[in-house]
Order: structure tokens, then C-alpha cells, then sequence
């Protein structure tokens, strides 16, 4: 006899654990299967050890201008197995924390690989085979690294974004192929622990989808912390040459080609359920990336089997997943729950860091809507000049008429965190008004977000162009 759940989830990351934790909490009987580590990409391979990276690596680069605070410091260097060990102490202590929560919850653990037998039975095959029924089936089985059809991309010692956090020691060069969020977070991160960086991007702006004008303040940061960024470029093969990798592409009509000791392929990632044998239940799969197709319930086309995360493809990120992780539950336990993505933040980990919700000015322009901006040099403020920085600019975008906050966006220090007051105002449709109208704690980096409201109606205070 099979074991009978009222809901069972494969996959353990942010949209998995999540979606089990609550439905613990709901008092449903709740099976989470995952066939390999509690957390999924994001906890082990992905959010957190690179955010344990960025932190290290900025406090190397802080070390270095030290001298600009008034403080000495001689001898200094990254002692990068120790950083690498960091890493994984943190990891291990938040997967520890899941697995607590899950306990405290009531949710069952299965380790093994799930398949479909038909909709309502899973086949799991761990370091025993079983059989499990569920009600309802919740998948979350995340994305993988894309791969392109590049002549070399699959050289031994090629780095995936995965990889990449296992190094045993820092190379002297690197070039990363795929100027998006995950490669640009890689190429500051490497730069700032003293690595000579190439960034080889296929299109003409980095980090696609972001606002131009932040899109362009990026490529200057780079290049200001010499950064190689080579835009507009096609790689068309990777060689390997006695000290490492020579990586050809195709620039402006003309052949060019980079060398170094490592190459680092981030070119995006792709909805993942291979093994899960989807047919077997009926599931509609997407064309185009062969996404698990679900409605904003989250509901796949066959009744009682629910998407949630990256294997949508909806919007590749941890926070959204888990939302989503929440929706489902409270759609399986009869609440009539829809997802809401037009304020979904977003969070890129540069230096400096860049925030982004709702619109951007060009998707704004797409869709016919009369806009205006109010934007503020993150360089006008007292707190962050306090702290040595000047780089970055804050961006609000809002309908002319009825000055409604519909998008923005932030490049700067604290962006990640700061860009919480502009998604809540999206959410909400707040008009800059409201903003204004909020008194701003000072010296804050929060200030910036003030100024650009006032921006968008009789001027900043602080600044004037």
C-alpha cells in the first residue's frame, strides 16, 4: 500500500520548502521529496554562497582603500579556502534551520528522485523504491545552467555558475561568457578579490531588463573597477591554450578573441523536470523552454497537480518561488489565492548593488502610458558619502496624470535593501505624494528615495541638475 499524503511536493528549494512549511502550518499531511539537497540551487548553489561571497570580496576591496577612512592597514590578502569554508558554514547552518522548521511542521522527508506514475502517484527512488499518493502535487523542481551551442563550451574545466563556488584557489584571469545578473555578479565578486575580469556579452546592454539608464551606469562601474566588458559580442569558440582558455567571438563585423587561466559560462538557466516523466500525469509542457505551463493559481492543466518556481518560468527568482510556494498551498486548501506579478522586486548583487520593481521607462512606453521621472544621484547624499560611496542613482517612474508610482529603480549602496519602499509603493499604487509626505530619517541611504519623489514634482531639495 502506498503511503497517502494530502500534499506532496518535489523539490526542497525556495518555492518547495516553502510551499511544505505552510501547508505544515495549514495541518495538511505534507511529503517533501528531493533527490538531492535540502535548499535547491538557491540556498547551496546559488543566493546565499554567492551573497557569503560578495561579502567577503567587498571587504577585501574595503580593506584596500582602507586608507581613505583614516585607518592603516598593511599585508592584507584573501585567503580564499577560508572564504570557500565561510561559504559553506553558512550553508550549512541555514539547511540545518529548514530542516528544523520542516520538523517543527509536521512535513514529512523523503529523500530519491520522484517520476510520475499517473496524476495522482509518485514513483520515488532513493536508497529504497516507494510508492506514495497524494491528493495534490506541487512541483518545484527549479532550472539548471543553459547551455549553448558553443564549439568548446564543454572543455573540461569549463566552470558553471555552479562550479565556480567550489574553486580550491582564486585563478589569475577569468572570463565570463554572459553579461545578465548572475554574470555580473560573478565579474564584481572576482574583480573585487583581485581577479583580472573579462565580461563577453552577446547583447549590447548588460543585465537585459534593467532600466537603460542603470543598465549604463553599470557598464561604467565596471569599467571604472576594470572590469573588461565587451558587449555586442558572439562567441563563437572556446580554445584551450597552455595557460588556460583563449575565447573567440565576433564584434562589430570583426573577429576578436580573449585569453585567461578560467572561463565561467552564465548564459541564464532553463526550467528543469527531466526524469520527472510529466507525460505520464497529462502536463502541459511550453514550446519555446519547456516550462511547466500553470495559471496565476498556479495550476497546472490537470486538476489537483499545481507549478511553482523556476520550472514556470515565469520569474527566475528564490522570493517569487516562494510566494508562489504559498499561493498553491492556500489554493490547495481552499482559499482562492492569485499571483500578483507586477511588483515583484528585484535584487542584483554588483558593486554597487542595483533594486528594480515594476516598470521600466522603454515597457512603460510599449504600453502606451504617459509617464514622468524623478531621479536623485546617490553622490547628493550625505549618509552615503559618510560611508565613501558616491556611485549609483535612484530612478521613480509614475503616471503623469494620476502620479502613480508604477515602477523603479536603484543602483547604489543598500539598493537590495531600499528597493522595498518603491515595491510596496507599486504594490499599493501610492503616488508620489505619499512618498513625500513620509518623513525620511536623516542621515539615511532611504533619503535618496525621498529626494527622487520630490523630484517628481517641484524638485529635489538637495540636488539640482
Amino acid at each position: 500500500m502506498a503511503e497517502k499524503y494530502e500534499i506532496a511536493i518535489v523539490g526542497s528549494g525556495p518555492g518547495g520548502y516553502v510551499a511544505a512549511i505552510r501547508a505544515g502550518q495549514m495541518g495538511a499531511k505534507t511529503a517533501l521529496i528531493e533527490k538531492e539537497v535540502l535548499g535547491g540551487t538557491c540556498l547551496n548553489w546559488g543566493c546565499i554562497p554567492t551573497k557569503a561571497f560578495v561579502r567577503s570580496a567587498e571587504l577585501f576591496a574595503d580593506i584596500k582603500e582602507a586608507q581613505n577612512f583614516g585607518i592603516k592597514v598593511e599585508g592584507a590578502e584573501v585567503d580564499f579556502p577560508a572564504v570557500v569554508k565561510r561559504k559553506d558554514k553558512i550553508v550549512k547552518r541555514l539547511v540545518g534551520g529548514i530542516d528544523h522548521l520542516l520538523k517543527k511542521n509536521g512535513v514529512e522527508r523523503i529523500e530519491g528522485e520522484a517520476s510520475f506514475i499517473d496524476k495522482n502517484y509518485l514513483k520515488v527512488v532513493g536508497q529504497k523504491t516507494l510508492a506514495l499518493e497524494a491528493d495534490n502535487i506541487i512541483i518545484a523542481t527549479g532550472s539548471v545552467p543553459s547551455k549553448l551551442p558553443i564549439p568548446g563550451a564543454d572543455l573540461a574545466g569549463i566552470l558553471s555558475s555552479r562550479d565556480v563556488l567550489d574553486l580550491k584557489e582564486l585563478p589569475e584571469s577569468m572570463i565570463i561568457v554572459g553579461g545578465g545578473i548572475i554574470g555580473m555578479e560573478f565579474a564584481f565578486i572576482f574583480q573585487n578579490f583581485g581577479v583580472d575580469v573579462t565580461v563577453v556579452e552577446y547583447l549590447d546592454q548588460l543585465v537585459t531588463g534593467v532600466d537603460a539608464d542603470i543598465a549604463k551606469e553599470l557598464n561604467r562601474s565596471a569599467r571604472r573597477r576594470k572590469i573588461s566588458v565587451k558587449t555586442g559580442a558572439e562567441v563563437k569558440e572556446i580554445k584551450e591554450t597552455a595557460a588556460g582558455y583563449e575565447v573567440v567571438f565576433e564584434q562589430k563585423g570583426k573577429a576578436k578573441s580573449v585569453e585567461g587561466e578560467k572561463v565561467l559560462m552564465a548564459v541564464g538557466r532553463r526550467p528543469y523536470h527531466e526524469g520527472l516523466k510529466t507525460a505520464n500525469a497529462g502536463l502541459k509542457i511550453s514550446e519555446k523552454r519547456g516550462a511547466i505551463v500553470v495559471n496565476n493559481k498556479l495550476e497546472t492543466n490537470v486538476e489537483g497537480i499545481y507549478a511553482v518556481g523556476d520550472v514556470t518560468d515565469k520569474v527566475l527568482l528564490a522570493h517569487v518561488a516562494s510566494h508562489q510556494g504559498v499561493i498553491a498551498v492556500e489554493n490547495i486548501m481552499g482559499h482562492d489565492k492569485e499571483m500578483n506579478y507586477d511588483a515583484v522586486p528585484g535584487a542584483i548583487f554588483t558593486s554597487p548593488e542595483i533594486g528594480t520593481v515594476g516598470l521600466t521607462e522603454a515597457e512603460a512606453e510599449e504600453k502606451g502610458i504617459d509617464y514622468k521621472v524623478g531621479t536623485f544621484p546617490f553622490a547628493a547624499s550625505g549618509k552615503v558619502m559618510a560611508m565613501g560611496e558616491r556611485e549609483g542613482m535612484v530612478k521613480i517612474i509614475a503616471e503623469t496624470e494620476t502620479e502613480k508610482i508604477i515602477g523603479g529603480a536603484i543602483m547604489g549602496i543598500e539598493a537590495s535593501d531600499l528597493i522595498a519602499e518603491l515595491t510596496l509603493a507599486v504594490r499599493l499604487g501610492l503616488k508620489a505624494e505619499d512618498l513625500i509626505e513620509t518623513i525620511h530619517a536623516h542621515p539615511t541611504t532611504a533619503e535618496v528615495i525621498h529626494e527622487a519623489a520630490l523630484d517628481l514634482k517641484a524638485g529635489a531639495i538637495h540636488f539640482t541638475s
